[in-house]
This record gives C-alpha cells, sequence and structure tokens, in this order.
C-alpha cells in the first residue's frame, strides 16, 4: 500500500503500532456516538484492521495520528465502485482535515484505481460530515432508513451519498 499526500494532511497504511491513538479517537464521545466499539475499544479497532475487502489508513498531520480512512469496492464489472468510511478526532474538526482527507482519497480511487463511482453514508443527522464530502463533490442519493444502530442502541437513519468522477473537486 502507499502513502498519500493531501494538501494538508498524510494518509498512510494502517499498521497495529496505531491502535492506540485509534482507540483513544473511537472513545471521544463525538466518535463514539457515531462508531461505537463496546466493551473493548481495542478489539473493536483490531477488528477494522481485519476487516474483509477494507484497505485501511490512518490520517496523519505532522506525523501524528489524527483519524482512520478506509476503502472498499465492488468489483463486478456491471456494478464497480468504491466506497469509503472515515473518522476524525474532535480536536481537529472544522479545520478542512476531514475534507482534505477524503478528497485525497478519492483522488487515489478515481485517478489510479479508475472508479468511475464513489460512495459514502454518513449519520443523516451528521450535517458537518454531509457538508465535508459536499464539499469534495458527493450529493446525496437517499436516506437509508433505519440502516444502522447507534451508541443508543436504537436504529438510526444514514444518508447514502455518491460522486462521479467527473464530479470530483480540486
Amino acid at each position: 500500500m502507499t502513502t498519500f499526500n493531501g494538501a494538508i494532511v498524510r494518509l498512510r497504511p494502517a499498521a497495529p503500532a496505531d491502535i492506540p491513538a485509534l482507540v483513544a479517537i473511537r472513545r471521544t464521545p463525538e466518535v463514539y456516538a457515531r462508531w461505537r466499539g463496546g466493551e473493548d475499544m481495542s478489539a473493536a479497532v483490531e477488528q477494522d484492521f481485519a476487516e474483509p475487502d477494507s484497505t485501511p489508513y490512518v490520517i496523519e498531520l505532522e506525523d501524528h495520528v489524527i483519524g482512520w480512512i478506509q476503502w472498499q469496492s465492488e468489483e463486478e464489472p456491471d456494478y464497480r465502485h468504491a466506497s469509503m468510511d472515515i473518522y476524525l478526532d474532535p480536536a481537529f474538526h472544522g479545520r478542512g482535515l476531514g475534507t482534505d482527507a477524503v478528497r485525497t482519497m478519492a483522488r487515489h480511487l478515481v485517478v489510479d484505481l479508475r472508479h468511475h463511482r464513489l460512495e459514502i453514508d454518513p449519520a443523516a443527522d451528521n450535517e458537518r460530515a454531509i457538508r465535508c464530502y459536499q464539499k469534495v463533490g458527493f450529493r446525496p442519493v437517499g436516506i437509508r432508513r433505519r440502516s444502522e444502530r447507534g451508541a443508543d442502541g436504537g436504529w438510526h437513519d444514514s444518508l447514502l451519498m455518491d460522486m462521479l468522477a467527473e464530479e470530483l473537486t480540486d
């Protein structure tokens, strides 16, 4: 796997040594509310590394891990596309770092791997994430009703967003 430099952040392949930093980020209330992890957060993060068909990266700022981004793809030729997931330490929100990370990964998926369409599916009420993805070129497709279980144990809606390769912004 390759390291990618964005305008501000660097995306590098995730490694087991990153687990403590990722656990700390996942334990923040803002991230935990979306990504949860159960009683053993270290095991939850380790499970993210082992997800089949997923390619994990950490988001770095000045050599410090500040988040996670991963991508996966559907390789069936008639349905080929890629999707991604991301979380960022809330201490770094509002600085364009998430947007830079998403744009950098999207550019890799479109330019290097030749995906013509990308998907992302934030929680429907996660306005900050939705704005971030729109800045990169993602557009709302529709609500996926009760598609994910929240930290409260209830089912919550997510917003399916997609972007065609030519819609990727600089």
